[in-house]
């Protein structure tokens, strides 16, 4: 009698896990597992589309407006030219090819040791082609130039009457172990430097004289292209303090005018010559659109460096040369002349870096 009374028991309880069973597939059957890349299920299809496809980058944040650019400049007095801004030394000419002191170009290897702030690249890393120097005379190659300041450094004015005029800058406010090469007028326009300023990844600035150039801007397009930038320094090199201001405009803005017809970019960077300038001056140059009037405070003459004061290079010093030949150099050449003061500015132990980064 017991065992008549468990058996249908047992079959009720078993019928019973059966059917409970079959309703759990059942519910379990209503959402298919789509699965995801992490094993939990899918979000819903709009959902899963935001967070897997990128933003567009042409969509900016929310309620911020899309950066505006300013517009291509159209001609000479165009405020926001922008050719030599932003730090990068070759960004300044965007159809200028890397320079060979670039990492893209150089054949050197990498130098040992911690890298500079901002760089992958060494502080003594050559920023010339590997072994070039030798060609050139030099015993070591041109150390690569400390990083450039974010924020370029305030330049000082000699007066209170100067507030609104363009500043005036012999020597850069920096500590940095760096010095300014800056070549003049444009006589000689010897090949065999284009070969230097290439080989040695040598910055320069150079302020150019219409009178002395003539036909030849093709020369100094080749050094631009390297990344040097073409500056202004009148059309015929007068002696300015004491000449009227129309006269003064003439001459900068003529000048002007050719750099930006020649090259397509305008000169922001004025050079006086022979240094002379009067407070017209700098109306001038104001005027013509020039935003530094630059002098300097050391010179290479045939023998040497010579200093305005003291007898050696302060960081920061902007230092002058000229494009000149054997005639003027007794004898020397134009890349004589040149390594000669690579020699001296690195046995005191400074690099060249590259002015337009500073002012």
């Amino acid at each position: 009698m017991m065992i008549k009374t468990g058996f249908p028991r047992c079959l009720v309880l078993v019928g019973a896990a059966a059917v409970l069973t079959a309703c759990g597939s059942l519910g379990a059957a209503t959402e298919p597992h789509t699965g995801s890349r992490h094993g939990a299920p899918m979000p819903p299809a709009s959902l899963a589309s935001r967070l897997d496809d990128p933003p567009s980058p042409s969509q900016p944040p929310s309620g911020q407006e899309p950066e505006r650019r300013p517009p291509a400049s159209s001609g000479p007095g165009y405020e926001g030219y922008e050719g030599y801004e932003g730090g990068a030394r070759d960004g300044a000419f965007p159809d200028v090819p890397p320079r060979s002191g670039d990492a893209s170009a150089s054949a050197s290897p990498p130098a040992a040791g911690p890298s500079g702030a901002g760089s992958a690249l060494s502080r003594s890393a050559p920023v010339g082609a590997f072994d070039a120097y030798r060609r050139w005379g030099l015993d070591r190659p041109l150390e690569r130039p400390p990083a450039p300041p974010a924020v370029k450094p305030a330049l000082g004015r000699s007066g209170p009457q100067q507030w609104g005029l363009p500043p005036i800058v012999r020597q850069v406010p920096t500590d940095q172990r760096v010095v300014f090469v800056t070549i003049d007028d444009g006589i000689e326009k010897d090949p065999r430097f284009v070969e230097q300023a290439r080989e040695l990844g040598l910055p320069f600035t150079a302020f150019l004289t219409d009178n002395v150039i003539g036909d030849h801007y093709d020369y100094f397009d080749q050094l631009r292209r390297l990344g040097n930038p073409m500056e202004n320094h009148t059309l015929t090199h007068p002696s300015l303090a004491g000449m009227a201001y129309d006269d003064q405009v003439r001459e900068i803005c003529g000048q002007r005018d050719i750099l930006w017809n020649r090259f397509g970019q305008q000169p922001r960077l004025f050079r006086p010559p022979f240094g002379e300038y009067d407070e017209t001056t700098l109306q001038a140059a104001g005027f013509c659109g020039a935003r530094t009037v630059v002098l300097w405070r050391a010179e290479m003459e045939t023998h040497g460096l010579a200093y305005r004061s003291g007898d050696h290079l302060l960081p920061g010093d902007i230092i002058l040369a000229h494009f000149r030949g054997p005639e003027q150099l007794e004898g020397q050449s134009m890349t004589d002349m040149i390594t000669g003061l690579v020699r001296a500015i690195q046995a005191q132990g400074f690099t060249i870096g590259r002015l337009e980064d500073y002012v």
